[in-house]
């Protein structure tokens, strides 16, 4: 459905995770879907309460050593993300805003 519609733009997507970043094409909104927010024992705590309530979910692909889920899940994202929020924050933000720098003389 992201693809189909005209108005938005797929920046990042993979055969695996499907869309993973998508802006409109006038650039005002841009949508980042999975959870590069997440800590490295978020996904975790939620895939042991879906074992427990017995949903029988997969086991996260990538995120356990050897998608294990008896070892302690690795923290790879984070660079990441925090480069993908500052990029955002540096481009959209700071970039487009009309600052006007004042020399004041004493």
């Amino acid at each position: 459905a992201i693809e189909a519609t005209k108005d938005l733009e797929v920046l990042i997507s993979s055969e695996e995770t499907g869309v993973s970043v998508a802006h409109t094409k006038d650039q005002r909104f841009v949508f980042v879907f999975g959870h590069v927010e997440y800590d490295a024992d978020t996904l975790a705590k939620e895939y042991e309460r879906d074992v427990k309530e017995g949903l029988h979910p997969q086991v996260p692909v990538n995120y356990y050593p050897k998608d294990d889920s008896r070892q302690k899940p690795l923290l790879r994202w984070r660079s990441t993300s925090n480069m993908l929020f500052t990029n955002w924050l540096n481009y959209y933000v700071y970039q487009e805003t009309p600052f006007v720098i004042e020399q004041i003389s004493h």
